[in-house]
């Protein structure tokens, strides 16, 4: 099999819109969300990380793309936009789009939408981002809960492996609306202030927004300098519970179990976990679960929640973008949010960003319907 690599990649989020302007902010421990009073999102003040408005619409006048599009399309848009442009790849029936989403365009269906309702359909997103960026195969959508953006890189590799394509760019994101943080507050599960991912006081999870973007590739002149391999990879369900993980944590283990095995390296050539650790009292109990079985209890961890919130569909793929410029900066970064032990099983959990030797990454991510992922990058030698 070729060996797949993750290239040129782009952020567009609260924090910037550009990757290295958001790893430095990270490095400078500066959080993306805000306490935010919008009544016609929630009814009372919570906490989020919403990209301004202005400043995002402003960013794609300079794309010169027309079109009439949602806030999720100029997102999506802005973001691949520039990967492209980075990437200089042709497009061509060799190139394939993947679009990752949880929700897409659901707010199209709010009473007060200018949009047609048919907007929320995920085939007409895909359909959308691929005429206004002159892709020539049809975009897949994947849309997994909140292991989509991760998922897709393992189903980008597949295709390049299986010779359908040479080169696949990703998109993902997500946006904050009603439907989203009205229904995380159904299940009482947003926190009132910043969320505490592993933390003893954790409340809950804060709900962010984010547009990330990224190049697959086997052509080793299409690497930017923070590139990796995409080692192995590997998803599994709980088969659970619609909104509960598996309480021994099973479907994580199989998925970096299966992650490993496709790597040919061992658990101790890892050296670092960007895990999911949405600050839920489930979620994050079950991750120490997993990495106490799997031994790997002594490797640093961080979740990046903390500085993005929890942006669904778009989560697996910003935070596999940061970890690709941990690794060219061997640099560790804060788990930001985090002051004291609160699951039941031990965890390394980075406590301050530290400067240190990295060559190899886990990034696993968990989602409601049981789904997980897990993929393991290496620096390119």
């Amino acid at each position: 099999m070729n060996k797949i690599y993750a290239s040129y990649n782009n952020i567009i989020s609260s924090l910037g819109f550009d990757s290295e302007i958001v790893v430095q902010n990270i490095q400078d421990k500066n959080s993306g969300l805000q306490l935010i009073e919008d009544k016609a999102i929630l009814s009372q003040p919570f906490y989020s990380s919403i990209i301004n408005s202005k400043d995002l619409y402003a960013n794609f006048k300079t794309l010169g793309i027309e079109g009439d599009f949602t806030r999720l399309e100029h997102m999506m848009i802005s973001s691949l936009s520039k990967v492209i442009g980075e990437a200089k790849i042709p497009i061509n029936n060799r190139v394939g789009l993947i679009i990752s989403t949880t929700k897409g365009n659901v707010d199209v269906l709010d009473k007060n939408s200018r949009f047609s309702k048919e907007r929320a359909y995920l085939s007409v997103l895909g359909r959308v981002i691929k005429e206004a960026l002159g892709f020539k195969k049809e975009a897949i959508v994947v849309s997994n809960a909140c292991v989509s953006g991760v998922l897709s890189i393992a189903i980008a590799k597949r295709y390049i492996n299986q010779g359908v394509y040479d080169n696949v760019f990703i998109v993902s994101g997500d946006i904050v609306t009603e439907f989203i943080i009205t229904g995380f507050n159904s299940f009482q599960a947003l926190s009132n202030e910043p969320c505490k991912p592993y933390d003893k006081n954790r409340s809950g999870v804060n709900i962010g927004e984010v547009a990330a973007s990224i190049l697959v590739t086997k052509d080793t002149n299409a690497l930017s300098k923070e590139a990796v391999v995409v080692l192995g990879e590997g998803s599994s369900n709980d088969a659970n519970h619609i909104s509960g993980p598996s309480r021994t944590g099973e479907g994580l283990c199989r998925s970096v179990k299966s992650a490993i095995k496709e790597s040919n390296i061992t658990f101790n050539d890892i050296d670092y976990i960007s895990a999911h650790g949405t600050a839920t009292l489930f979620n994050d109990e079950t991750e120490a679960i997993a990495f106490n079985r799997l031994g790997l209890n002594k490797v640093p961890l961080n979740s990046l929640k903390g500085y993005f919130g929890h942006t669904l569909g778009a989560s697996g793929l910003v935070e596999t973008i940061v970890g690709m410029h941990s690794l060219q900066n061997n640099t560790l970064y804060t788990s930001l949010g985090f002051s004291e032990l609160g699951v039941s099983k031990p965890l390394n959990i980075i406590t301050e960003t530290t400067s240190r030797k990295l060559d190899t990454f886990l990034k696993t991510a968990s989602g409601f319907g049981g789904c997980n992922t897990a993929v393991l990058f290496q620096k390119v030698k």
